[in-house]
């Protein structure tokens, strides 16, 4: 697999080019810092190349810890925070002109990612990373390459840094 470094591109316009089918973006977040340079990718991206925008973000019920770090069985209130999380970043999709909406998946996240970006027919999937090294990924696994390995479109991981690589199917 090739990877395309957007650092390393000599303008946006050659980001452009390899992105030029792209018509459906599937923005998948975790609504947190980690995420944040992704979401602003994901927006300039749509912006620039009039694509709608797919905000969405996984709500594993397992996962889920109250203050303390004890299991939360409030799913609802839950859903209701993160719902209300995605609707601002639909609306700062909007504001640039860009169809958008969001969705809240419930699943393990990698499963679920490339689930919707098949069910909404996604021509890109733009994602965040923790920038974890090697021994966290092993020890956390990494959710981005699990997307990679199992997308059959194309991936944008950008760390928070903003720095990414795109990765072809």
């Amino acid at each position: 697999m090739t990877t395309m470094r957007v650092g390393q591109l000599s303008t946006v316009r050659d980001l452009d080019v390899e992105l030029r089918t792209v018509r459906r973006i599937l923005l998948a977040t975790d609504l947190g810092q980690a995420s944040e340079a992704a979401t602003d990718e994901a927006i300039r991206l749509s912006a620039r190349l009039g694509a709608s925008l797919v905000v969405i973000n996984i709500l594993d019920p397992a996962r889920l810890r109250d203050g303390d770090g004890r299991p939360d069985p409030r799913v609802d209130q839950a859903r209701a925070r993160r719902e209300r999380a995605a609707q601002g970043i639909v609306a700062r999709g909007r504001a640039r002109g860009i169809n958008a909406r969001f969705l809240v998946w419930e699943g393990e996240a990698a499963e679920a990612i490339v689930a919707a970006a098949h069910a909404e027919a996604a021509d890109l999937v733009v994602m965040g990373t923790h920038g974890r090294g090697p021994i966290g990924r092993l020890v956390f696994g990494s959710i981005s390459e699990r997307v990679v390995r199992d997308a059959a479109m194309r991936v944008l991981v950008v760390r928070p840094d903003g720095r990414g690589g795109l990765f072809p199917h």
